[in-house]
């Protein structure tokens, strides 16, 4: 088989084994409180169980970067997104909203173009030391900005992973390429291990960002995370692994009209994230969901002598008859 067609085809069973356990992930964040340690989540089988279906689409992900550029093999984990949002809807007990099939469809139109304008041949270099431990602060310091608090939190904890992600395919690149090479290099070196180092704590980062990102939703973090992995891996590609974009100009205006439908995708999706936590209102990301029938409340307090029972009220204070 071509070496490019593998590719393809092993990036394809990766981007279904990435959908279900992301899927697995959002419902595991939706199902513990947002201060639960890690060692307490590590004690839940379906953690474990995203964390199988994470590590099998990583593998195939490794497999097809030893046959495709990171520019070829990183757009097509959109395909992700695709599985994703409606077995994630299936998962939820409804239908795919017109607004999700939308930010879906805009995202992968966008994603495609950035794939027309890879460059298709197969990886050759490999990144030295001094640009290895580079690409890393430089991913840690932009990670510690995203984690910083302020709004949208879950976007900007899946912006960090998908750049973690797309990091660590980069860096795994290297290894795939250094250790497949026959020229005759050693095997065993320090920029291998301290690769292998970055490779094993970034991958490990971006899985738990995920995690975090996804209390707020699928669709939103997913699209975001979706978009920056091949971003950053191409980033990465094009200014250290010597890739290059197919049609020379032309192919950068491509992109970067993918760029802009890939974005907007994003903010559909995160406009259908926010009416699906709440169909009669929107609610800000990370405020507690609104109860759309008012309760009853009793209202019990020492009793003076001119109060002889409790009131009963609704929620909003008005009293009960």
């Amino acid at each position: 088989m071509n070496a490019m067609l593998l590719a393809v085809a092993l990036s394809l069973v990766s981007a279904v084994a990435y959908a279900a356990a992301a899927v697995a992930q959002s419902r595991l964040a939706g199902r513990i409180e947002p201060g639960t340690g890690v060692l307490r989540m590590l004690g839940r089988g379906a953690w474990w169980s995203a964390v199988g279906l994470n590590a099998a689409g990583a593998l195939l992900h490794v497999a097809a970067l030893n046959y495709g550029p990171l520019t070829l093999v990183q757009p097509l984990g959109a395909l992700t997104l695709v599985v994703a949002v409606p077995l994630g809807a299936r998962a939820a007990g409804r239908r795919v909203g017109r607004t999700e099939w939308r930010g879906t469809a805009l995202t992968l139109l966008g994603l495609g173009a950035l794939l027309m304008a890879a460059g298709g041949s197969a990886p050759h270099e490999t990144l030295t030391l001094p640009e290895a431990l580079g690409v890393g602060a430089a991913t840690m310091a932009v990670v510690a900005g995203l984690g910083r608090p302020g709004a949208r939190p879950g976007l900007r904890h899946a912006a960090a992973s998908g750049i973690t992600s797309g990091v660590a395919s980069a860096l795994t690149q290297t290894l795939t390429v250094a250790v497949t090479d026959h020229s005759g290099g050693p095997l065993f070196s320090w920029r291998l291990l301290t690769v292998a180092l970055l490779v094993s704590a970034f991958a490990m980062g971006g899985l738990l960002l995920s995690q975090t990102a996804y209390r707020g939703g699928l669709g939103a973090p997913l699209a975001v995370v979706t978009l920056a992995n091949p971003v950053a891996a191409a980033a990465i590609g094009l200014a250290l692994l010597g890739e290059r974009l197919q049609g020379g100009p032309v192919s950068l205006v491509l992109a970067l009209l993918g760029t802009a439908a890939a974005v907007r995708g994003v903010i559909l999706l995160s406009r259908a994230q926010a009416r699906n936590a709440d169909p009669g209102e929107v609610v800000p990301e990370g405020s507690a969901p609104v109860d759309p029938v008012p309760s009853r409340v009793v209202i019990g307090s020492p009793r003076p002598a001119a109060v002889p029972e409790p009131v009963a009220v609704r929620a909003g204070g008005a009293p009960h008859p």
